[in-house]
């Protein structure tokens, strides 16, 4: 962790939000898998960016929400790792979840259900604040400092 001069490295924080996004996707299949994949025929890329299967009108809807929100919280965890700054946390939920609006516009179309945007919505204030938190309890944590005996030669 370096919390000396702030230098601007774009490059840095490209690789940051191309990582956190990785690992969403990552987290967030392996959560549909358990939770969705025991319940549907075949699993396809349908419950990750289609609106239409986050519903709150069946199990398999209760599911795919149950996913996103788990999905939030480890990528919590993940801005901790990552990101080690509490400060930038909110920028980079914000960003994972305009990614993934815009890839889910390019797959579906605009989300038009009500219950996505609450879904993601609390998506990213779950991610933010928790990540906010764990971020600065991380931040606050005592330095330890070696105490080690010198020897004087007298």
């Amino acid at each position: 962790m370096f919390y000396g001069a702030v230098v601007w490295d774009p490059w840095l924080i490209v690789v940051q939000i191309v990582c956190l996004q990785c690992l969403y996707y990552l987290t967030l299949g392996l959560f549909l898998a358990i939770l969705v994949g025991t319940r549907v025929s075949r699993m396809s890329l349908v419950y990750f960016f289609d609106f239409a299967t986050v519903t709150v009108s069946t199990v398999t809807g209760w599911c795919v929400i149950a996913s996103f929100v788990l999905s939030a919280l480890a990528s919590a965890g993940y801005l901790v790792l990552l990101i080690e700054r509490s400060k930038k946390c909110l920028d980079f939920s914000v960003t994972l979840y305009i990614v993934h609006l815009f890839i889910c516009i390019g797959y579906g179309g605009w989300p038009s259900s009500i219950t996505w945007w609450v879904v993601n919505g609390t998506g990213i204030g779950v991610m933010a604040l928790l990540g906010e938190y764990l971020c600065m309890r991380r931040e606050l944590q005592e330095i330890k400092i070696p105490t080690t005996r010198y020897r004087s030669n007298v």
